[in-house]
Formats: structure tokens, C-alpha cells, sequence
């Protein structure tokens, strides 16, 4: 260990036990410590998460905290896991394509109720117990699909990685929208006639066809939205097992 108490070699939360064999019983628990940092990232940011704010939240001392979790990646990795827990994993139906767009739909409702989550989602920190609950469901969705089970967890991680783009694209919007003094609609009205009149030079055929037959862009949360969403993921799994 070094003089902060921090492991001095690498070391998964999950292979440390939340209380010695002996000894009293831990004031906080992992449950308690996690729900403490996610309710400051949904309402602040993960940038407001710091283990002097989360070890004020739960009545305990920041040094005291490191007795529970070493680093701040391990929070991240708690953090993770428990909005993991969030899922609804009910018995699949036996279409992959269907169960895993539910799975998607789910999976998007989950990054919008933690706009934080997208910005930790990689391998560090995706493979806690909820974690690896949801990746041993998400592969018994595809049990019907004829493909290597490396391929499969390709699928996973496309899928979840479309999700996380659209939410991103959907909290950049968002983020945009509040800073300006106009609304997206004004915007979207100026930004299609200057579009418009380079299009007009005739130098972009391509592109003036595509955008010939495209849907107006979607501004706001609706049916719409999640019509486009459904369109979107389709496609992906689409290319999947002919």
C-alpha cells in the first residue's frame, strides 16, 4: 500500500472484500457510497463527483472514504454498476433482432436518466456483477443468431456504442440549445437556408439527392425521435446474420 492508503499494484474493487474477516462492521457500504456519487453526477455532472463530495454525502471523512474505495476510478466502476442494476432483464423471446432493440431501447433510457454514463462506458469500467449480468443476457438474446460468440459481444459493444453516440449527440444538442439566445427552430431555419443556397450552386448533386428524400432533422424529443432511433438500430442489427 502507499502512505495514501492507495493499493501500490493494480487491484479490482470486486476482489476486495467490503470488511475484514474480523473487526467491526463497515459504517458505509459500496450500495450506499455509489448512490451518493450517482445522484451528484445526474445532478451536477460527472465533473461535480469527487471523493470529498461523495464522502460529505454519506456522513464520512475523505480519508475514511479510501478505506472503501482506493481511487476514483473505482468509484467510476461502482457508479457503472449500480445504474447497471437498472435493467430489466426478462427471459428473451427468441427474435434477437427484437430482443436486443429492446435491450437497446432500455440502454437509451438509462444513458438519458444518467447523461454521465456514455463518457464512462469502456472496458475499465464495464464489467462489475450488474455488468456482467446484463452482458450474460445480452448474449442469451443472440443464442439463435448463427455466429462465433467473439462476433456476438462485437454486436453488444456495437449496439451499446450506437446508443451512446445518439445520447451524446442528443445531450450536445441540448447543451447548445441552452447557450444560445434563440431557439433550435430559429437556428435549424438559418443553418437549412445557408445550406440551401450551397447546394444551389449545383456543385454537391450527391448530397442535394440525399437530402432530397431525408426527413427534416428531429429537434426535440418525441415519436419522432424514437421512430428515428428504432429506424437507426434496425439497420445495425439488420447487417447482422443475413
Amino acid at each position: 500500500m502507499t502512505p495514501s492508503g492507495r493499493p501500490a499494484e493494480p487491484e479490482v474493487i470486486w476482489a476486495r472484500p467490503q470488511r475484514a474477516g474480523r473487526g467491526p462492521r463497515p459504517a458505509h457500504s459500496r450500495e450506499s457510497i455509489a448512490a451518493e456519487a450517482v445522484r451528484i453526477a445526474d445532478a451536477e455532472g460527472i465533473e461535480a463527483v469527487s471523493m470529498r463530495r461523495v464522502a460529505a454525502g454519506i456522513g464520512a471523512g475523505t480519508m475514511s472514504l479510501y478505506n472503501y474505495v482506493p481511487r476514483k476510478e473505482d468509484l467510476y466502476e461502482l457508479m457503472v454498476d449500480a445504474v447497471s442494476g437498472e435493467y430489466e432483464l426478462s427471459p428473451p423471446a427468441g427474435d434477437w433482432r427484437a430482443d436486443l432493440l429492446a435491450l437497446a431501447r432500455q440502454t437509451l433510457a438509462l444513458m438519458r436518466r444518467h447523461p454521465w454514463l456514455p463518457r464512462l462506458l469502456s472496458p475499465v469500467y464495464g464489467f462489475g456483477p450488474n455488468a456482467l449480468r446484463y452482458l450474460e443476457h445480452s448474449l442469451d438474446c443472440l443464442v439463435p443468431l448463427d455466429a462465433p460468440d467473439a462476433e456476438k459481444l462485437e454486436l453488444v459493444a456495437a449496439v451499446n456504442g450506437m446508443v451512446a453516440t445518439y445520447v451524446s449527440g442528443e445531450l450536445a444538442l441540448a447543451e447548445r440549445a441552452r447557450a444560445l439566445p434563440w431557439s433550435a427552430a430559429e437556428e435549424q431555419r438559418v443553418r437549412a437556408a445557408w445550406i440551401g443556397s450551397r447546394l444551389a450552386t449545383g456543385q454537391y448533386p450527391l448530397l442535394t439527392a440525399a437530402l432530397a428524400g431525408a426527413a427534416a432533422p428531429i429537434t426535440e424529443a418525441g415519436p419522432e425521435l424514437a421512430d428515428a432511433f428504432d429506424r437507426s438500430m434496425s439497420r445495425l442489427l439488420g447487417a447482422w446474420g443475413g
